[in-house]
């Protein structure tokens, strides 16, 4: 699993009250801005509908650059792969910072999988926009779903699995990772107290039941 600096909250930057003189055209000028930054955001988590076809690399779309977290109680799911990757956002990107754009990360591979209790944040500068569902006895459904991460935890079992293979050379997930690159691959996997700190995601079926979107100050706990 790759490792980097867990993401930190944006509650401090929390718009002010509206009644508050500048401070509250401020806050009602940042919300606008959030609101149009949340547009393209939202259709994505609600639907993530880009098809991740057999032989994919993971995610093959330009990534914003803007890292979201994924919660959940428990994530269960047969056909597991993992390999490392390389997400790349548009030439000129206002989020590359002085890298060139580019995030090394490691793709996460689940053929078919249940998700309990699942929570989505993505700091939208000074407000986050928050997505839950799975929450009420129906968990998430997702098919051939490929997450992008530099950050992942929680309490794993697998089995069947295999360590070390070429990527290239992995079948259990449906999609075959770069050649030469090192990976893992397993028939099943469950991990309980779920934390990804994400580029990217893709898949071709992602059922979520109770849906609830909302802008707040916190995103989903850790």
């Amino acid at each position: 699993m790759a490792s980097s600096p867990d993401v930190t909250s944006s509650a401090d930057n929390t718009p002010g009250n509206p009644e508050n003189g500048s401070s509250g055209r401020r806050g009602r000028v940042r919300l606008r801005r959030a609101a149009v930054m949340a547009v393209p955001a939202a259709a994505v988590a609600a639907t993530l509908a880009v098809l991740t076809a057999e032989g994919a690399l993971g995610v093959q779309f330009s990534i914003s650059g803007m890292p979201f977290v994924v919660t959940a109680d428990k994530l269960d799911g047969d056909g597991f792969e993992q390999f490392g990757a390389l997400d790349n956002m548009i030439p000129g990107s206002p989020n590359q910072g002085d890298t060139d754009g580019s995030v090394l990360v490691v793709t996460s591979i689940v053929k078919d999988g249940d998700i309990t209790n699942m929570c989505q944040s993505v700091d939208l500068g000074g407000i986050q926009l928050v997505l839950t569902a799975g929450g009420e006895g129906t968990p998430v459904h997702v098919e051939h779903l490929a997450i992008d991460s530099d950050v992942i935890k929680g309490d794993a079992e697998f089995h069947g699995i295999e360590i070390g293979g070429d990527a290239s050379t992995f079948n259990k997930g449906g999609v075959k990772g770069p050649e030469g690159v090192y990976g893992q691959q397993a028939d099943t996997v469950v991990i309980n107290n779920l934390y990804q700190h994400n580029y990217a995601a893709t898949a071709g079926v992602f059922k979520l039941p109770d849906l609830h979107m909302r802008f707040g100050s916190g995103g989903c706990p850790r």
